[in-house]
């Protein structure tokens, strides 16, 4: 008997007929997301949920058979965390693409979790409304990935994170119930909290089936842009600091070391970065935008920055282009760990410190960028064939450890995913990991949901 003549995958054609997908194309293509990490084997098929009614099914037979499944919408996560394997079965919600309320006099959107970021932006500029959250995949990534993953972005450190954009969540459970957390108003503090709870989760407490976003309104004014070239990426940080603490509110605040710039640089065919040169790229936008953009120029140039400042729209973009595209830039250096650690802005200069150090260390380049209006850096880890090395490991081992030093954390945006469950336990410290586990064992008492991600080794007894 293969894989695909299993019992479930069986009930699963019954049920689900022609959503149920078990090409070769799709069993691998589940394998892997945009880590890196690849999977040991093929899940037993991808089911291509079209409706609430298609996940609740899929879940009740998976609950039934015991059959893990893991959630997926565009595989564009950096952690591993929807990668599927061997036994498993892949709910794929990209299906789910639907823009299914937008109200402006409330300013809130019903959305399925299958619509992309990109999509969805188009859509509420005709209604002169915006979603926040901006992150760097926002053409390929969907919302619902963006919720279960915490994701940020370039302008969270003005206009916040997925959790600060999420009025609720509606929720099936491993047993196939569908729940609905949250509110429509401004305001709701009835019970627990679980909506902040499910936001970031990463497919271990239900599937996420439709959310409530927060919208603001169209910002109005000319944004300003301007980049600043330092001659090493700590005087880089150091201005970057200087910026937030002369209480100059940015919508965003971008650093790239040399490394990572002149490979841009290379990819998009521009002129040779200066050799050395680290870059702020900051962008700011309201009313107040072309004075604000005069301070920070100021603050960057009494920093040691050589600034251009730009109030042409195409040329903004075109200058933020170069920090969109380092991810492509990274690609083309080889194969790429993109890490994902948080420092509290005061500290940046100091993690980068400990970069360099960590480079000298272990032999290594480590290109780096950070959105360092809110200290979350994403050092890259270039290396050869298909699985990480031991030594880039033991490299990361001592960034991560470096950055909980410095009263930082494991991931800003990313998650946890495959990468780092070895070590969440030592940043959450034993007893609040326990108190995870067993909320986790609440919402999924058989611990079908996502297994091995996250909390692994977490017991379902």
């Amino acid at each position: 008997m293969t894989a695909h003549d299993t019992p479930v995958v069986a009930q699963l054609r019954a049920a689900l007929g022609e959503r149920v997908d078990t090409s070769p194309t799709a069993l691998e293509d589940a394998r892997a997301d945009k880590s890196g990490q690849i999977s040991p084997g093929h899940p037993v098929a991808v089911v291509h949920a079209e409706s609430v009614a298609d996940v609740q099914t899929t879940l009740r037979i998976a609950t039934a058979t015991s059959t893990p499944v893991v959630t997926r919408g565009a595989g564009t996560g950096l952690a591993g965390g929807a990668n599927a394997g061997p036994g498993e079965i892949v709910l794929s919600t990209l299906r789910m693409n639907r823009i299914l309320e937008i109200r402006a006099d409330d300013l809130l959107a019903v959305v399925e979790p299958g619509i992309i970021n990109d999509d969805l932006a188009t859509a509420l500029a005709a209604h002169g409304l915006w979603w926040a959250p901006d992150p760097a995949s926002r053409q390929i990534s969907t919302v619902g990935g963006n919720i279960a993953t915490g994701a940020g972005g370039l302008l969270c450190a003005k206009y916040g994170v997925v959790r600060d954009a999420v009025l609720g969540v509606d929720l099936v459970l491993a047993d196939g119930r569908l729940i609905r957390l949250g509110h429509r108003s401004v305001k709701g503090v009835t019970g627990l909290d679980l909506t902040s709870l499910v936001i970031g989760s990463e497919g271990t407490l239900g599937v996420i089936v439709g959310a409530t976003l927060k919208l603001r309104r169209a910002i109005p004014g000319t944004a300003c842009t301007l980049t600043a070239t330092f001659p090493t990426v700590r005087a880089a940080a150091v201005a970057s600091a200087a910026v937030t603490s002369a209480g100059i509110q940015p919508a965003i605040m971008e650093l790239m070391d040399a490394t990572s710039l002149a490979a841009v640089h290379r990819l998009l065919r521009l002129p040779e970065a200066t050799p050395g040169a680290a870059q702020l790229t900051i962008q700011t936008d309201g009313p107040a935008a072309s004075g604000e953009a005069d301070q920070i120029a100021a603050v960057l140039r009494a920093s040691g920055g050589s600034v251009t400042l730009t109030h042409d729209r195409e040329e903004g973009e075109r200058l933020l282009a170069v920090r969109r595209s380092m991810h492509a830039a990274m690609a083309s250096l080889g194969n790429t760990l993109i890490e994902d650690v948080s420092v509290p802005r005061s500290a940046l200069p100091a993690m980068f410190d400990e970069i360099a150090r960590i480079e000298t260390q272990h032999g290594l380049t480590i290109p780096t960028i950070a959105h360092a209006g809110d200290g979350n850096l994403h050092p890259n880890f270039i290396f050869d064939g298909d699985s990480v090395p031991d030594a880039i490991w033991r490299a990361a081992d001592d960034l991560f450890r470096a950055a909980i030093r410095l009263g930082g954390t494991l991931t800003g945006e990313h998650g946890i995913g495959i990468l780092k469950s070895r070590w969440l336990a030592e940043e959450l410290g034993q007893d609040q990991w326990e108190l995870q586990r067993q909320i986790v064992r609440v919402f999924d008492p058989a611990g079908i949901l996502n297994p091995g991600k996250v909390f692994v080794g977490a017991s379902h007894a």
